[in-house]
């Protein structure tokens, strides 16, 4: 007796931040017979998930690793320093690293910014997640500088953000593993790059199955088109003295 075969799925990884709602609206309307299940992960977890192979594709921050996973990057997010409303940095429209020299800025442990430095003056203990670091920039024990996205993520009333203008950026891209690069990821990619229902994805059986071009007619042996023949004149059209009456 033959076990049951599974339906297919897609499962799609996305980390904090990143708002995966536009193309899963549009994959469910050109593929409504294949279920897309939603995998939000910390950025480690992703990582994780797309190489043991519980995910088919993830929405990712970089690097990842490209020895096993490809990646699309997507788009660079701005990066901001978040502050209590009365702070002084929110009166301003914007600040570098180098305003920031004698705050206390906040490093979490799943911080995704790549410092060559690190901003300010260290707090006296990393906070676990930037979730942690947040409820400490209400309680007044430093500032925290992420990705806008996740500012917007943790939003509170008593808090606001400034953009910082030296700092390093998160880049978003769409990754999955290299020895997995299947048709349904072939269709995510080209939901993300904005293809066309009707556009190819680069399948050899898309290829095989695309309308051969019509070829030019062939000139004939002057070199020329052929011209159609002259049309034959009727009897009536002929030359020459009409006929007497007898």
């Amino acid at each position: 007796m033959t076990g049951s075969v599974e339906p297919p799925q897609f499962r799609l990884a996305y980390v904090p931040g990143v708002t995966p709602s536009k193309w899963v609206r549009i994959w469910n309307e050109r593929l409504p017979d294949i279920p897309l299940t939603l995998l939000q992960l910390s950025v480690a977890e992703a990582r994780d998930a797309l190489r043991d192979g519980a995910a088919d594709a993830g929405l990712v921050r970089l690097p990842v690793d490209r020895t096993v996973l490809s990646a699309i990057p997507l788009y660079e997010e701005s990066t901001v320093v978040v502050v209590p409303k009365d702070h002084v940095v929110a009166a301003v429209d914007e600040v570098t690293t180098e305003d920031l020299a004698d705050e206390i800025v906040l490093h979490p442990l799943d911080d995704v910014l790549e410092w060559p430095r690190l901003p300010g003056q260290p707090a006296f203990e990393r906070p676990a997640t930037t979730e942690d670091a947040v409820e400490l920039v209400a309680a007044g024990i430093g500032v925290l500088v992420v990705p806008q996205s996740l500012a917007r993520l943790h939003h509170r009333k008593d808090l606001t953000y400034r953009p910082v203008t030296d700092a390093p950026v998160s880049s978003v891209a769409l990754s999955w593993p290299q020895d997995a690069t299947t048709d349904m990821v072939e269709d995510f990619i080209g939901i993300v790059r904005g293809r066309t229902v009707n556009s190819t994805r680069g399948r050899p059986a898309a290829q095989d199955k695309a309308e051969p071009k019509k070829q030019p007619k062939r000139p004939d042996a002057a070199g020329g088109r052929r011209k159609p023949p002259a049309a034959k004149k009727t009897q009536g059209a002929r030359r020459g003295k009409p006929r007497r009456r007898s």
